[in-house]
C-alpha cells in the first residue's frame, strides 16, 4: 500500500480540490510531441518548460508583494506565462521555435493527457456526495477545455483559477478560494497536489493535503509535511471510505 498518514490528529474531510496541472493532467505528455518537432530534446522542453513556468509564476507573486498591492501590476495570464516558458526554454536550448512548432505545442499543452484514475475517482467521489474541485494556477478557458478533453466534464462542482484574484500559488488569495467557494473552513478541505511546493504552501494555509509523489521524490524540506502521502490518485478514495 503506497499511502501513509503523516498526521494522526486529521480529521476525516467533508469536500476535496485538486491541483489541476501534474495532478490532474500530465504537463510532461508535451515531450511527446516536442520529441518529434525537435528530436532529442523532448524531455529536456518538456521538463524545462515546466520549472520556467514555475519560476515565472512566482516572479509575478514577488512583484505583487514588493509592492503591497492586491492585484500585480505585472501579472499575466497562466496561458501567457506558459508561452513565455516555452520561448525562454527553446532559446536556452538552442533550438529555432518556429511560429507552426509553436502553435502545435501551444494547443498540445491546451489539452494535455489526463493520468488514466482520473475519471474513476471523480465518479466515486461524485457518487459519494463528496463535494469536489479544481484549484488551479490555470486561467479559466484552459481549464474549460482540459476538462473537456480529459472527459471529465460533470465531474467537479467547482473549477476555481487563480485569475480571478490575479495572483498564483502560493499566495494565500489563491488558496482561499477553496473555503469561499465550498462554504467550509479550510481544515474541512482535502488539498491534493502532486507539487511538493504547492502541497507545501496548501499546508500553511490550513488545509488537510495529500501529496500525489508519483516520482517517488523527497518532500520539501522547509516546513511541514503534508497531511497524507500517496503515490495513485486512488488513495484519495480511501479518506472518504476509510
Amino acid at each position: 500500500m503506497a499511502f501513509s498518514h503523516t498526521t494522526s490528529t486529521s480529521t476525516s474531510p467533508k469536500a476535496v480540490l485538486f491541483d489541476a496541472y501534474g495532478t490532474l493532467f500530465d504537463v510532461y505528455s508535451v515531450g511527446l510531441l516536442a520529441e518529434q518537432l525537435f528530436p532529442g530534446q523532448g524531455a529536456a522542453i518538456a521538463t524545462l518548460w515546466r520549472d520556467k513556468q514555475i519560476e515565472y509564476t512566482r516572479l509575478l507573486i514577488s512583484s505583487t508583494t514588493a509592492g503591497g498591492q492586491t492585484n500585480a501590476p505585472f501579472y499575466k495570464p497562466f496561458w501567457a506565462v506558459t508561452l513565455d516558458a516555452l520561448r525562454y526554454s527553446c532559446a536556452k536550448l538552442g533550438l529555432d521555435l518556429k511560429a507552426d512548432a509553436q502553435e502545435r505545442l501551444m494547443n498540445q499543452y491546451r489539452a494535455l493527457s489526463a493520468f488514466p484514475e482520473n475519471k474513476g475517482v471523480l465518479q466515486a467521489l461524485q457518487t459519494t456526495g463528496i463535494p469536489t474541485g479544481i484549484l488551479s494556477n490555470g486561467d479559466p478557458a484552459m481549464l474549460n477545455v482540459a476538462i473537456s478533453s480529459a472527459g471529465l466534464s460533470g465531474l467537479l462542482n467547482h473549477v476555481l483559477s487563480a485569475d480571478t484574484v490575479q495572483q498564483y500559488k502560493t499566495h494565500p488569495s489563491v488558496y482561499a478560494l477553496g473555503p469561499q467557494a465550498l462554504g467550509l473552513p479550510a481544515h474541512d478541505i482535502l488539498f491534493v497536489s502532486s507539487n511538493g511546493w504547492d502541497a507545501l504552501g496548501a499546508t500553511w494555509y490550513g488545509f488537510q493535503t495529500l501529496w500525489l509523489n508519483r516520482q517517488g521524490l523527497p518532500f520539501e524540506t522547509l516546513g511541514p509535511q503534508p497531511t497524507h502521502i500517496a503515490t495513485n490518485l486512488n488513495d484519495v478514495l480511501q479518506l472518504f471510505n476509510p
